[in-house]
């Protein structure tokens, strides 16, 4: 990339290394979601400025570049506007490290901090009632080293709410399998959590550490030994939501992800009247606000809430009696 007093190559370098993992403490995932992110603005304002990638300077992180880049995404790559927001993101957080190493181009960079994210539609969280996940954990089997394991990845996955990557983090010395069962979750930005376990869940590793190979690499491992990779998780829930449809055919219309065991953890605590605060704390929330969404999402906790209204208002002291045809009205029919 340009030579010159501020090179975009170095402060690319130091965004990563420096700012990224040293300051924030950002996790691999995120490092990596960003690397994507500018990566794709780079090859866009090289194509769109006529020259290679190598020939980037920081007078190429200007607005209308981004806002441009900006547009490709939607119009072309056919992103939504949360992947746009997340993309944008990636840049806004290279420019503000850009800018505290050359802030004679402060105007250039401000207006590219100016841009506003796109208001994202809102989905409601995908999630399991409790009698639907019973019928997903009773589907591997228990007699194989791949039924143990798969019965134990997704019963810790449902159990502690924890994050894929949570999970297939485990090692033998995070996980307590005397009373109380517990495992130790290492969290986004380096934080860690104890999760109590079920005494199925607890059995159920203890299993796969029985059949596990000596070492203290993470628990939950492939046929041939290595570390079970997100798609490889995501490929094993997908074969038993496929057999658990034999028995539940809605389920074959969905798409269960490992993160849905994680928000069908998260309202099956709120159902059993848990509150907020202790689930934020449970699934390793940073904001109540994130926990907050379940509440809006379940049809039963609102049926509750208005029930309970109702009865706290006076309006619904008793139940509505059915109708009964009274005698006069059956004769009256009869001669009909």
């Amino acid at each position: 990339m340009k030579r010159g007093p501020t090179p975009l190559l170095a402060l690319v370098q130091s965004y990563f290394q420096a700012h990224l993992r040293g300051v924030r403490g950002a996790s691999k995932h995120t490092v990596r979601a960003y690397r994507d992110g500018l990566r794709l603005f780079f090859m866009f304002a090289a194509k769109k400025a006529g020259r290679s990638i190598s020939d980037l300077g920081v007078e190429d992180l200007r607005a209308d570049a981004v806002l441009a880049f900006l547009d490709y995404l939607e119009g072309t790559r056919g992103n939504s506007a949360g992947t746009r927001n997340c993309r944008l993101a990636a840049v806004r957080g290279l420019v503000e490290h850009v800018l505290r190493h050359d802030p004679t181009r402060a105007d250039q960079y401000r207006q590219v901090l100016a841009i506003p994210s796109k208001r994202a539609r809102s989905r409601p969280p995908t999630y399991l009632e409790p009698e639907e996940a019973r019928v997903l954990l009773k589907q591997p089997g228990s007699t194989t080293t791949a039924g143990d394991r798969d019965r134990a990845l997704l019963l810790v996955l449902y159990n502690t709410g924890a994050r894929v990557s949570e999970a297939l983090a485990i090692r033998p010395e995070d996980i307590q399998l005397q009373r109380p069962c517990q495992v130790r979750l290492h969290g986004k930005g380096g934080k860690d959590r104890l999760c109590p376990l079920w005494a199925e869940t607890a059995e159920a590793v203890r299993c796969v550490l029985r059949r596990s190979p000596p070492g203290n690499g993470p628990i939950f491992r492939n046929a041939r030994g290595a570390p079970l990779s997100r798609d490889g998780a995501a490929y094993l829930l997908a074969k038993h939501v496929r057999s658990a449809a034999r028995t539940l055919p809605l389920l074959a219309r969905r798409h269960i992800t490992p993160h849905v065991l994680r928000h069908s953890c998260a309202v099956a605590l709120l159902q059993s009247g848990v509150e907020l605060s202790v689930i934020r704390d449970y699934l390793g929330h940073v904001s109540a606000a994130t926990t907050g969404r379940y509440l809006s999402t379940n049809l039963q906790m609102k049926r509750a809430v208005l029930e309970a209204f109702w009865c706290r208002a006076g309006l619904d002291r008793k139940p509505p009696r059915p109708w009964q045809p009274t005698p006069s009205v059956l004769a009256f029919l009869a001669t009909l």
